[in-house]
């Protein structure tokens, strides 16, 4: 079974940090969301995957991701030329999937349940589709299923009377003719050839399009908020603490935290979960529960929690505690400590800041 992961996206609701890197690359827990897409696919039973990207993007990812076999995969990179949705963004990987079955990931979703015994039982029967379906409390942001036993009676793509509860995730499992659907499809409303219309296109010609529906956790990491969340779920999954920083000058480590080699800590409270990646300075701070800090960030003088600081940050001499805050790479943070006491500010496109 091959896999396909769509990243093609160009991250709208998380500018201005999409501005210079893809969404799917943005750390949560210090790994980029891919990689937790390519681990979930990868404890699924799959080992060749192609990655769907921009133009844009293309050299981003093959710099981040290579070939995959430091991920234990096969990584292939196919280019939408065009952002046409996405049922046309499979059908580029048409010619990679050749007449194999294959397991489908939207890239910017996460989702932590096991399920390989659902890909073997597709495997070793004759359904041509399966979809994932999670409960929502208001579905009208998703496509929506409704089920006939475990059997897909119909699909419609952000409904305003929503007819279910049961929202696609974006994992899909197809054979080749999901192929046939897309070539006999046209474009929806917004220009974009939808895989809810392709699904629709199989069950309405008797294909055997089959419903799963996940009880784990999963998100859409498309929005700030969703990211934090997400840091906060892998974070509380974190099992033990690992310390290979430098401790100094009546430093404190509560709880579980991971802090990366050639990091100094001094006059500090580490408080986890937090990950604090390699060359880190943290000097007379606080890092507070859910923090996942990248690497060769600077601290000082400051209090920080529930966030995320990427890659060469740094937050120094802030007399508020910074909480909820996501920080791109390189991004400072610094507040004068003299008179007359005034915010100087540089900000990119679609920036936020509350003071």
């Amino acid at each position: 079974m091959k896999g396909l992961v769509l990243c093609a996206g160009k991250g709208t609701r998380l500018r201005p940090l999409t501005y210079t890197t893809a969404k799917h690359l943005i750390p949560v827990a210090n790994r980029p969301v891919i990689e937790y897409t390519l681990d979930f696919m990868k404890d699924a039973g799959v080992r060749e995957v192609a990655i769907i990207v921009s133009p844009e993007n293309k050299e981003l990812f093959k710099e981040n991701l290579k070939d995959g076999a430091a991920l234990g995969i096969s990584i292939e990179y196919i280019v939408q030329e065009q952002p046409k949705g996405i049922a046309h963004a499979a059908y580029q990987a048409k010619e990679f999937v050749k007449d194999e079955p294959f397991l489908m990931v939207l890239g910017d979703n996460l989702i932590f349940e096991d399920i390989k015994p659902t890909v073997e039982q597709f495997l070793n029967t004759q359904t041509d589709a399966v979809v994932l379906l999670a409960r929502v409390e208001d579905p009208r942001s998703y496509g929506v299923a409704v089920l006939e036993n475990d059997r897909i009676k119909y699909v419609v793509e952000k409904p305003k009377e929503p007819p279910s509860d049961l929202a696609i995730v974006g994992v899909y499992m197809f054979r080749k003719d999901v192929f046939k659907a897309i070539e006999n499809i046209k474009p929806s409303w917004r220009g974009e050839l939808e895989i809810t219309d392709a699904i629709g296109y199989l069950v309405q010609n008797n294909y055997s399009v089959k419903a799963h529906v996940i009880t784990g956790w999963w998100k859409d990491t498309g929005k700030p908020e969703d990211l934090l969340e997400a840091n906060r779920k892998i974070l509380d999954n974190m099992k033990q603490t690992a310390v290979l920083a430098s401790l100094e000058r009546n430093s404190s480590i509560q709880g579980r935290v991971s802090i990366g080699k050639g990091t100094i800590i001094a006059g500090s409270v580490i408080r986890g979960p937090a990950v604090i990646g390699e060359n880190c300075r943290v000097i007379n701070s606080y890092v507070g529960p859910y923090t996942a800090i990248g690497n060769s960030v600077s601290l000082e003088n400051c209090e920080i929690e529930n966030s995320i600081l990427m890659d060469l940050s740094n937050v120094a001499n802030v007399t508020s505690r910074i909480d909820s805050s996501i920080l791109g790479k390189g991004a400072k943070v610094i507040q004068n400590g003299g008179v007359p006491k005034v915010a100087r500010l540089v900000v990119g496109d679609l920036s936020f800041i509350q003071f």
